[in-house]
């Protein structure tokens, strides 16, 4: 059991206090029934006093005082599974996790900004289910389609560019790991909009993706692009474990590389995909115009399961307090017939 209002279980002093000024009162009336009465005389006039009815209508006081202030604190116990129906759109992002990433033309760096951007879209998110997939040379699925976007964000957080085998970059694996992530929900036949949104640089070195593109196309998949990084590009730093810089990525020929947004891959695939092309190219450029985009989509209802530890019982104990209080109004203290 918990307390909603805790400090409320304070007053429960009051019923000890309240039983010893009963107590007191009651000893200080028998002493003066003494000093000023008979008993023959204390009787006559208090002819038909019902003593239990005395006793009852102290006790039903009391006891109401104290289911009284039980239920202001509020008492928890058990528990409750409530199903919650929501309104949303199946997004999956695909985030580029390929070593261009790291390039800094946009501040800190293209995928630090790419994080940025997507935890404000997750805060912006009202009951659309979320997954991210981060992909280079090959594709892994990080978070399957949640409404826990508390969940989502930690394993954001851990996404590096250092996490995948290959440092090139494949949207052929991107696009079927997002298809098979999509074919996999439960309610697969919801009405709710399927969005597949990439985030990368565009510098794509892998197979062709235009069987995968086709089927997310066929299964009513909308794929938005996100390009992320400048088309004058920068070099590529590499930092060692300490953080301190030690160079910048050369080609096999040993020459410095320098990599560049590319831009017309992105839009090729959401123009084919039924979606839309964004960019960021700058350090205060975001992503809301997207944002914008998904709030237009078709909502499906989802439901979901959410629980709580303890259940608020306090309306019983306020409820039975009151009774106890009304019963010790109404108990009389003289019946018309006969004594106690």
């Amino acid at each position: 059991m918990i307390w909603e209002n805790p400090l409320f279980l304070w007053l429960l002093l009051l019923v000890p206090v309240t039983i010893s000024l009963i107590w007191w009162n009651s000893r200080q009336l028998n002493a003066r029934k003494k000093t000023y009465f008979s008993e023959e005389l204390f009787t006559s006039l208090r002819k038909g006093y019902w003593n239990l009815g005395g006793t009852l209508k102290t006790s039903f006081m009391v006891a109401g005082i104290l289911f009284v202030i039980i239920g202001l604190a509020g008492p928890k116990v058990g528990t409750e599974v409530r199903e919650v129906k929501r309104r949303g759109v199946d997004m999956l992002i695909a985030l580029d996790l390929s070593a261009s990433m790291n390039a800094e033309d946009v501040r800190p760096s293209r995928l630090e900004k790419a994080k940025f951007e997507i935890n404000r879209l997750i805060e912006r998110l009202k009951g659309d289910r979320v997954g991210l997939v981060v992909f280079t040379g090959e594709a892994y699925l990080q978070s399957p389609m949640t409404l826990d976007y508390s969940a989502l964000k930690l394993f954001l957080d851990i996404v590096d560019t250092d996490q995948m085998p290959s440092s090139a970059t494949d949207f052929k694996s991107a696009l079927e790991t997002a298809n098979a992530a999509f074919s996999s929900l439960e309610d697969n036949n919801s009405e709710a909009a399927k969005v597949l949104l990439i985030i990368s640089d565009g510098e794509g070195h892998g197979q062709p993706y235009d069987e995968a593109l086709n089927q997310l196309i066929d299964n009513n998949i909308s794929v938005y692009t996100l390009g992320i990084g400048t088309e004058e590009g920068t070099t590529i730093p590499l930092y060692d474990n300490r953080g301190k810089l030690i160079g910048y990525k050369r080609d096999s020929g040993g020459n410095v590389v320098t990599s560049r947004l590319q831009s017309e891959e992105l839009r090729s695939i959401a123009q084919r995909g039924n979606g839309a092309y964004y960019s960021i190219e700058r350090g205060n450029d975001g992503i809301d115009s997207f944002l914008a985009r998904v709030d237009e989509l078709e909502k499906g209802e989802f439901s979901s399961q959410e629980y709580a530890d303890f259940k608020n019982q306090y309306q019983w104990m306020a409820a039975l307090g009151l009774v106890c209080l009304v019963c010790s109004t109404l108990i009389p203290n003289y019946r018309k017939k006969g004594n106690d």
